[in-house]
């Protein structure tokens, strides 16, 4: 779980941190390729652990959220 605070992002598993992927030309040199649908070519994604942090954190805000002053007032009588 440290890992995850210290270093939320870790590098792609698909395109390995680089954000495209590789190909090479008819002369065997490597070249850009497209970018990565996974990481939409940015190379990082989120850990595991800091996803369901994420998840538990936004679970726990939801239910002890307190209820808004609309819904404290009296209906109007009419």
């Amino acid at each position: 779980m440290s890992l995850c605070a210290a270093s939320p992002y870790g590098d792609c598993r698909k395109c390995h941190g680089f954000g495209f992927a590789t190909k090479t030309d008819r002369k065997g040199r490597t070249k850009r390729g497209k970018n990565c649908r996974r990481c939409k070519g940015h190379g990082k994604r989120i850990r595991v652990g800091r996803h369901l942090y994420n998840l538990w954190l936004r679970v726990a805000r939801d239910g002890t959220d307190t209820p808004s002053a609309a819904a404290k007032r009296p209906a109007p009588k009419g």
